[in-house]
This record gives C-alpha cells, sequence and structure tokens, in this order.
C-alpha cells in the first residue's frame, strides 16, 4: 500500500513537472489536478491507517525487534510470563489471579487448566532457589506462602514453547501485586541473562509487563514498552540474548501506544548501536 501511494505521489509530481516544462502539451490541467488529488488522498489514507505491527533490526549482534497487536499465545516463540514473588498459580475465584490476566491464561491456554501439572513444573525449576521468607497461613489465607527473591526466573516447559516465569512484582497478603521502576528494571535484566542461556538463537515473545495489575500506575504504556526495549537492547549489546524479541501489545493497549514513535525510537536505538 505504502509503495503504491508513494508510485502515484511520483507520477503525479512528474505530471505536474512536466505540465509546467510543456504547457502546450497538457491545455487541460484538469488531469493533472485530478492526478495530484488524488494522490495527496491517498497518502492521506496510508498515513491515518493505524500502525499495528513495526519491525527493526539491529547489529552487533544480529537480532530483530518486534512490536505488534496480537495474541502472545499465538505466537510461534518461547514466552514471557510475569509472576509475583509466591509464584501463585491458583485464580482462587479471581482474588489472587485474574484469570482474564496474561498469568491465568497461561493456566488455561498452555496448561489446560491441569494446575497441578503447572505447580510440579514450578516446582522442579526453583528447586534451586532458596526463598527470601516465607509468610503464616494465618496472614496469607490463600495462595502459597514461600517468597522468593524479585527477578528469579523458573524455566518452565520443553522447546520449543519454553515459558521464562519471571518474578518483577511482589504480592500483599490483601492479594493486591505492586512493583516499582527499579523492580522491573532489575528483573528485566536478570530474565535476558535467562533467556540468552537457553533461547540465544530463537524468538522470545513477552506481553507488555507491567501494564496489568502490578501497579506501575504512573508509567503509561508508551512508557512501560520503551523501558522494555531499552532494557533489551542495552543487554545485547553485552551479548546475544535471542535472535528476535517480540513485545505482543493487547489490543485495548494498541491504542494507547504511539506505534509510530516507538518505530521511531527504535529506529535511533539501531542507529546508535550500529555506529558504536
Amino acid at each position: 500500500m505504502r509503495n503504491a501511494i508513494a508510485a502515484f505521489g511520483g507520477i503525479s509530481a512528474v505530471l505536474q513537472f512536466v505540465g509546467q516544462l510543456f504547457p502546450q502539451s497538457f491545455p487541460d490541467p484538469a488531469p493533472v489536478t485530478a492526478a495530484s488529488v488524488a494522490a495527496c488522498v491517498l497518502w492521506g489514507i496510508g498515513r491515518a491507517r493505524p500502525v499495528t505491527r513495526v519491525r527493526q533490526e539491529f547489529r552487533r549482534p544480529d537480532m530483530t525487534v518486534v512490536v505488534e497487536e496480537g495474541d502472545l499465545f499465538e505466537q510461534a516463540a518461547h514466552l514471557v510470563i510475569g509472576f509475583t514473588d509466591t509464584f501463585d498459580t491458583a485464580p482462587e475465584g479471581g482474588l489472587v489471579i485474574n484469570e482474564d490476566s496474561v498469568q491465568g491464561q497461561l493456566l488455561a491456554r498452555r496448561y489446560d487448566d491441569d494446575l497441578p501439572r503447572l505447580d510440579a513444573e514450578l516446582d522442579a525449576a526453583l528447586g534451586a532457589v532458596t526463598p527470601v521468607a516465607r509468610e503464616d497461613r494465618a496472614r496469607k489465607p490463600l495462595g502459597k506462602l514461600d517468597r522468593y527473591p524479585i527477578g528469579t526466573v523458573a524455566v518452565l516447559g520443553t522447546r520449543p514453547r519454553l515459558t521464562f516465569a519471571a518474578a518483577y512484582s511482589r504480592i500483599g497478603n490483601d492479594y493486591v501485586a505492586a512493583s516499582s521502576v527499579e523492580d522491573l528494571w532489575f528483573s528485566l535484566n536478570r530474565l535476558w541473562d535467562t533467556v540468552s542461556r537457553y533461547a540465544r538463537p530463537e524468538a522470545v515473545a513477552m506481553p507488555l509487563v507491567g501494564s496489568g495489575l502490578s501497579r506501575l500506575d504512573y508509567l503509561d504504556q508508551d512508557s512501560l514498552l520503551r523501558l522494555i526495549l531499552m532494557s533489551f537492547i542495552a543487554r545485547s549489546r553485552e551479548g546475544a540474548v535471542c535472535c528476535e524479541l517480540r513485545v505482543v501489545v493487547r489490543s485495548a493497549d494498541l491504542e494507547r501506544v504511539n506505534m509510530p514513535e516507538v518505530a521511531a525510537f527504535l529506529r535511533t536505538l539501531a542507529s546508535g548501536v550500529d555506529r558504536a
């Protein structure tokens, strides 16, 4: 579509230029005017169409970053799923985990609502990690009690569909999750370290973490997205993380993300990396 618009605009410009040089060849200016107007209309339509996908290639290391609207669980890639520090999995009627959240969808769509299987994989993945605290059941009646360090990443499943369960928020005993920019940045760095060990030559897809119920309300979707992208690119300069990172944005969040500015932001980062 964009190529066609550009071509149409180019033809219109040529016609106008020729008409100026050889006015006798175009005694009736109407065709030239009509062509120019049509080109402008097509250009305007092309600009007005919502951008739902941006893609940027990087060098040193070779990698691709994609930001797109879509369904995270339909991606042919490893997934990143955000968890709280207790790695709770049971929705408990929506009190602990919202069933419509990404984590709730993980249980439903990757584990077919098989909660024991998900818990068994988490227990195995966290076996070598020492909890930093343990809640009393009287204070936290629902869910799990062991608290793990922020930044803990549990690798679940098997290839070609691994799930990186990353703890980037703390859940209170009132079942309200909270995080901060510092916690998210630290957790992302730990996440990239784990991804580089398990999925360096492959693609990884993740949601816009922090835009849900983790109480990062003081950052809008644009700021969260740029934080994620900067973290990934900064870490990739130290060594390859994965061949492609896809940040999958829900349709409900897309209108709050300025995709043309995201594209420009990625181009600037790619230019800076290539010149370094």
